[in-house]
């Protein structure tokens, strides 16, 4: 029988106003991948946030047993000196030095007051063989891709001595071929003993990667499931989850009214920002009618989050050419302000860098793109009618929240995407774009955006999705986009439309290229 490395016995969590952990248990044995599932703002990062010292000791009730010791963490350091070791979902890496300085930040190599830069580069190099990874240790982290970044995250782990490796979401930025690596990573090290817990709302990929799933729902444990014991498949997972039987992951419109064009853009050409003689879009053209949602398909470096920041007042690149049309008006939208201003609007996939302050109130973020909406005559911001107009929007996406005055950056994924999509919603836009709009968040709240999105288009609007997620594009969109290298390669609509479709409109175009 294997052996109980970890144990947290009735761990309870509050914070002003919310029970975020009520008498949580887990129990994870040595050597296995125990996965934890749940809707957003359930409780997992919580209870991993106590269990590396986060949370310290004393600000939380109950135990964590730990190798047949109990342990009481004052603070991150105390838990990586027993080999626990978590990664976030942000990763915390400084985009300009180099690997090697990463991996042992906070932890060098050398004496007291010098650094043995050949012993550090070395050992990183040594790290970074282990998980896979063929980059130099001098290269900087600003120069490799998110894959790459989650591998330099794992290999910083492995030089920490990690014995328990805890993983939030990290496959959330991933492509599908970067995801399997890291899942095979994961049972590899298994093989060498490692045990690892891992958070992810995949549930394809939990299935495919996890021993045991614990799923917790509203800060409790609802039950723990054995792989080849117990019967393990998605429906019984979200039911877990959700409290009920999600019988449809997409919702069906009662209707569909698709009206004139609203959206058009011809030979549109984007260069990069910095390396002025590279080209990110390369002469596309697509449009998007009302009531209608567009999807666009491709792998990661499609451009397609370039193709939408350009179109969205110039946000990304330079020596933009092509035309853009309006409801069949030709527009010059060369600023943010002016494409907001024509109902155009971005929701981007960086909802904490970008979309929205996370040291602000719900409330003040709901109202930013749109002041004059709460506003008077003379330019003076109405407080009371900001508050109404956040308060209706919580009410309307369902936003789980104490109040308005709740600051953002203390809600879950989930949440923290509502307040976006209120923010601009709120901006009346006749065109959304949204990228990336599930990224991070469990199927609960999937389907709730995914019913917002069903009445933004019923109400005539016009929704164009960027997606990683191709049984997304599928399940909700009229038509599809499929993007590569730059380039539109693919239009395709009607049932007949598949995920291998897709792949080989993307593959086909490679390489013809």
């Amino acid at each position: 029988m294997a052996k109980v490395l970890l144990e947290m016995k009735n761990i309870t969590k509050t914070f002003p106003g919310v029970k975020a952990l009520d008498n949580v248990n887990l129990k994870v044995e040595e050597g296995e991948i125990h996965a934890l599932v749940g809707e957003n703002g359930a409780g997992k990062s919580t209870l991993m946030n106590v269990l590396s010292g986060i949370y310290p000791y004393g600000t939380y009730e109950g135990d964590i047993i730990y190798k047949g010791d109990v342990c009481k963490f004052e603070k991150i350091k105390d838990s990586e000196e027993k080999g626990i070791v978590i990664i976030h979902q942000e990763l915390a890496l400084v985009p300009y030095m180099t690997i090697g300085e990463n991996m042992f930040l906070g932890n060098e190599r050398g004496k007291r007051f010098a650094v043995d830069w050949d012993e550090t580069y070395g050992k990183a190099d040594e790290y970074l063989r282990m998980v896979g990874l063929n980059e130099s240790s001098k290269t900087l982290i600003k120069d490799i891709g998110v894959g790459k970044q989650q591998l330099v995250e794992i290999a910083k782990a492995l030089s920490k001595n990690a014995k328990l490796l805890i993983l939030d979401e990290p496959t959330s930025s991933l492509n599908e071929t970067d995801s399997k690596a890291l899942l095979n990573l994961l049972l590899k090290f298994k093989k060498q003993g490692m045990t690892s817990i891992i958070i992810s709302h995949k549930l394809n990929e939990v299935s495919y990667v996890a021993d045991k799933i614990t799923v917790i729902r509203d800060g409790s444990t609802i039950e723990t499931l054995t792989k080849n014991v117990d019967e393990i498949n998605e429906d019984r997972i979200i039911k877990g989850m959700v409290g009920r039987d999600l019988t449809d992951r997409f919702p069906k419109r009662k209707e569909k009214k698709i009206g004139e064009v609203s959206l058009e853009v011809k030979n549109w050409t984007v260069y990069h920002p910095i390396y002025h003689d590279k080209k990110i879009v390369d002469n596309v053209s697509m449009k998007v009618h009302k009531g209608e949602v567009v999807g666009i398909s491709g792998l990661m470096g499609a451009g397609r989050t370039e193709l939408a920041m350009s179109i969205f007042g110039h946000s990304y690149g330079q020596n933009i050419s092509g035309e853009l049309y309006l409801n069949g008006k030709k527009e010059e939208l060369k600023t943010i302000r002016e494409a907001i201003e024509k109902k155009l609007a971005y929701v981007t996939e960086d909802r904490k860098g970008n979309g929205l302050v996370l040291s602000n109130t719900i409330r003040e973020n709901t109202s930013m793109a749109n002041f004059k909406g709460i506003s008077n005559k003379s330019g003076v911001i109405d407080r009371d009618l900001e508050y109404k107009i956040a308060a209706d929007y919580v009410q309307k996406l369902k936003t789980k929240c104490p109040s308005v005055e709740q600051n953002v950056g203390n809600l879950s994924g989930g949440n923290q995407q509502k307040v976006l999509l209120a923010k601009w919603m709120f901006a009346d836009p006749d065109v959304l774009i949204l990228d990336e709009p599930t990224r991070g968040i469990d199927v609960g709240a999937k389907y709730e955006i995914y019913c917002i999105i069903n009445d933004l288009v019923a109400e005539g609007k016009s929704v164009i999705m960027i997606s990683s997620e191709m049984p997304e594009v599928l399940g909700m969109c009229d038509r599809i986009y499929v993007m590569n290298e730059g380039r539109m390669v693919g239009e395709l609509s009607g049932e007949e439309v598949t995920q291998e479709l897709i792949m080989a409109q993307i593959l086909k175009s490679s390489k013809g290229a």
